[in-house]
């Protein structure tokens, strides 16, 4: 009658019966309230967590090995034009059809450098008249290849609305154009048409 309040409620708390939701009396057979995993799914997240790197050096070292094999699968995609791996300004349909247009063609402005050694040689000699050549020469080579890259941009255009006419065009002719810079030998992706073959 005279008992404390709190030993009053200790009391009733001891003789409260265990439910089977405290840990001590959980059934090894009942659900857990979740699915179990798979296997393969439980070693993937085992072998990530694994993986996880633990110091700042084996993070920057993990890094390093990745971005080495990204260049190396890059360069393996510019040699093969596989375009899974292939850097962002070469992919999609749109860059490899101009890619394809332009090595289907001779190009005056790919000849520019061997042509430049020849006319730099020219005007190096000391005879006026070898001189005035390179000169002429030299303006020659200029004007082609203006022409030639006025025609290639109009007919490039034609073709990208004709073919791609719901597609982003933008920058495909001035990355074709730059392409026809380079010696066919030296132009990366590698060219995967031959000459007089139809893009």
């Amino acid at each position: 009658m005279f008992r404390s309040r709190a030993k009053t409620e200790k009391a009733a708390a001891d003789q409260t019966p265990v439910t089977a939701s405290s840990p001590q009396s959980r059934d090894p057979q009942a659900p857990k309230g979740r699915p179990t995993p798979k296997r393969s799914v439980a070693q993937s997240q085992r072998r990530s967590v694994a993986n996880t790197p633990t110091t700042r050096k084996e993070a920057s070292k993990r890094s390093r090995e990745e971005r080495r094999t990204a260049l190396e699968r890059q360069r393996q995609a510019l040699a093969s034009g596989d375009e899974r791996y292939l850097p962002a300004r070469d992919k999609g349909p749109v860059r490899r059809f101009a890619r394809n247009y332009v090595d289907s063609r001779f190009h005056i402005a790919e000849f520019f450098l061997p042509m430049a050694v020849v006319i730099l040689v020219l005007s190096m000699v000391r005879v006026p008249a070898l001189q005035n050549v390179s000169l002429l020469l030299w303006l020659f080579v200029i004007v082609m290849i203006v022409v030639d890259s006025i025609v290639l941009v109009f007919r490039l255009k034609k073709e990208l609305r004709t073919r791609f006419a719901d597609e982003p065009k933008r920058g495909a002719v001035a990355y074709a154009l730059m392409r026809t810079l380079q010696m066919r030998r030296l132009r990366l992706p590698k060219p995967q048409v031959k000459r007089g073959e139809r893009p």
